[in-house]
């Protein structure tokens, strides 16, 4: 796996509220089978460029029906060759901090 994309997804017209929507996208991502971090922020999903875009397009169809108005910001990091980006991107930084 190479990519890595760190999503968020919700609607602006649905009060202050939002977890109910963010979970819906959640468990879209989670039965994809994709390998995935929650945030306080975002969700971080590492797989392939074409299945990540697969799913961020299914988040989008789930809040699409109920949401007249949906904010999504997506971040991509291609990389060639490598592996567990979510585990060893973190692990780096941690190892220059001690």
């Amino acid at each position: 796996m190479s990519t890595l994309a760190e999503l968020s997804i919700f609607p602006l017209d649905k009060g202050e509220s939002l977890s109910k929507y963010v979970a819906k996208a959640v468990k879209i991502i989670q039965k994809s089978s994709l390998p995935y971090q929650l945030t306080p922020m975002g969700t971080c999903i590492e797989g392939d460029f074409e299945d990540i875009l697969e799913v961020v397009k299914k988040c989008f169809q789930e809040l699409e029906p109920e949401c007249n108005r949906i904010y999504l910001n997506l971040k991509i990091d291609f990389r060639q060759n490598r592996e567990q980006g979510l585990i060893n991107k973190v692990k780096s930084v941690q190892e220059k901090l001690t």
